[in-house]
């Protein structure tokens, strides 16, 4: 049994000299069964539309078969209007979900929609929605075909704000200089990406809805595992 991941740099894996940037993909290893398997095929910079483009759907279309599941979350790179390699109307947006889906369908898999996680974006306190018209227009997607539905970015918005503007910090790329991340000598300051602490619960948020959803991969995933709930780095993908 395979989970494979569509997506973008929010969860994709990374090597070693990029620590502590982590994936949500990466880290939901931590909470399957070990006859469960976790294809994460997401990758950064990637829309819906640069990831069907580039041949990458195509490439899960060969190695996706019947008992898989397909999650799907996309949303931070289709709103990219600067970019125009990435960029995504929410029109086709919908419309590229839908091929995702028949790929799923054709396959004989199950699919997940996942609206995009959140940022760290707080306004006067209170975290703002991360691309709330993209998020819709996932929902809307899900409702239509009957497609079940991680709402990821409602639930991690929740999470950030439980934390705090300040704490939050804690689960994003905020490093100094001094602090030593290998992948960032000079510090960094970023409020998308995640350090390996906060994939770490992003990935037990994706499993805790995978838990409860009706569907044949849910009794293989386990969420609130120590891998996920540790409060200190491992330095690594580690589920130990």
């Amino acid at each position: 049994m395979r989970i494979f991941i569509a997506s973008d740099s929010t969860a994709q894996d990374y090597k070693a000299d990029r620590y502590p940037q982590s994936g949500w993909g990466t880290m939901l290893r931590c909470a399957v069964t070990p006859n469960v398997s976790v294809e994460n095929r997401a990758i950064g910079g990637r829309s819906t539309n640069s990831f069907i483009r580039e041949g990458r759907l195509d490439k899960i279309a060969a190695d996706l078969r019947k008992g898989d599941t397909l999650l799907i979350q996309f949303g931070h790179n289709d709103a990219s209007v600067d970019k125009p390699e990435r960029f995504t109307s929410i029109e086709q947006y919908r419309a590229n979900l839908r091929r995702f889906l028949d790929v799923a369908k054709k396959a004989g898999a199950k699919a997940v929609i996942l609206t995009p996680v959140a940022r760290r974006d707080f306004k006067d306190g209170v975290e703002q929605p991360s691309f709330p018209t993209y998020a819709d227009a996932a929902r809307q997607v899900a409702r239509e075909t009957r497609t079940p539905l991680i709402d990821l970015g409602k639930t991690s918005q929740a999470w950030v704000q439980a934390a705090g503007a300040e704490a939050a910090k804690g689960y994003y790329l905020h490093y100094i200089g001094a602090a030593g991340a290998p992948g960032y000598p000079t510090g960094v300051a970023d409020d998308t990406h995640f350090s390996e602490i906060g994939a770490r619960r992003v990935a037990d948020l994706v499993a805790t809805d995978l838990h409860r959803l009706k569907l044949p991969i849910a009794r293989y995933v386990t969420p609130g595992t120590p891998a996920l709930t540790r409060a200190t780095p491992a330095g690594g993908p580690s589920c130990g």
